[in-house]
């Protein structure tokens, strides 16, 4: 066997970093809880959106087939004429809110829908136009003009000025915390490093990172995975009832988020509607224990809780 002595690598040292949140590790909390003293607050990611037929980006049922896919965009199509008023109907009978997350591009295809979000008092989160199109793929006027049409749509056609943001296919580019910052929105739900908000670095002004879940999420386990939609359901109820624990240990005093993620042209499927209601009726079940919320109010409330030192460190 030869010895030899292996030369340190030119390039050990610092990685690369995106610089927009510092390390902390998950039992040191800022000291603050949700209202009515919970420590756990749960929302529900309801994504509504639309895509272009015979061109672009879309999920996939089956396999991909030459443009027109009318396979795959007809099943997605499901979501918005069927999926989406079942689901609905299945969160008015819990009476949950949602934080409903819609591309603009709807407003021209099926305005009843965002309507019928509005008058349950749902909150209204910014999705892009169309999940048709990545945002990173945008240039920097591009992606400023997009953030600022979706903002100024919605608030036209709805009334209401959107506070968050979720990029079509979590798709970002280098500045785009800095730009949500810069054209008016309060968080990003692009992120999900952590079980709790996270206050961002940007150029622009405050911005909060509020958890959103990617794999509490019916698009990449049920479609990419293939998961059950029976095991689906036990997943929420599972992450439900561990970070219910959790929040009840010494070690974890701080406000927990559980937020779960929904398609309807997934879930609103009348056999997985059926193990949905399961999960969500759990939830409900215990929501003395909990606060049934929106990233939007999570945001407000941190906002509020987390001490101006803490933010400006």
């Amino acid at each position: 066997m030869n010895d030899y002595k292996r030369e340190p690598c030119a390039s050990l040292g610092s990685l690369k970093t995106h610089g927009r949140f510092d390390y902390q590790p998950i039992h040191e909390g800022d000291g603050y809880l949700w209202p009515n003293g919970a420590r756990l607050a749960v929302y529900l990611g309801f994504n509504l959106e639309h895509f272009a037929f015979g061109e672009g980006l879309g999920a996939a049922l089956g396999p991909l087939s030459p443009q027109p896919d009318v396979l795959n965009y007809s099943w997605r199509e499901y979501g918005n004429r069927v999926g989406a008023w079942r689901c609905i109907d299945l969160f008015d009978s819990l009476d949950m809110p949602a934080g409903t997350l819609i591309n603009t591009s709807l407003y021209d295809h099926c305005p009843a829908l965002i309507d019928a979000c509005v008058a349950r008092g749902d909150e209204l989160i910014a999705h892009g136009h169309t999940n048709a199109q990545r945002q990173s793929d945008l240039d920097l006027e591009g992606e400023r003009a997009l953030l600022a049409h979706c903002r100024a749509r919605i608030q036209q056609r709805s009334g209401v000025i959107p506070q968050g943001w979720l990029s079509p296919w979590i798709s970002e580019s280098h500045r785009t915390p800095d730009l949500l910052a810069e054209t008016g929105y309060r968080y990003t739900l692009n992120w999900s490093h952590d079980d709790r908000p996270v206050r961002m670095h940007t150029s622009g002004g405050p911005l909060w990172s509020v958890p959103y879940p990617q794999e509490l999420n019916d698009l990449p386990m049920i479609m990419a995975r293939q998961m059950d939609m029976r095991d689906f359901a036990d997943m929420i109820v599972d992450q439900f009832d561990e970070m219910l624990e959790q929040t009840q240990c010494s070690r974890n005093s701080q406000a927990l988020v559980m937020g779960i993620a929904l398609h309807p042209y997934i879930v609103g499927q009348p056999y997985r509607l059926r193990h949905l209601r399961r999960a969500l009726a759990h939830i409900a079940g215990l929501r003395d224990d909990i606060w049934l919320t929106t990233p939007g109010a999570i945001a407000r409330h941190v906002e509020e809780a987390v001490p101006a030192s803490a933010k400006a460190a």
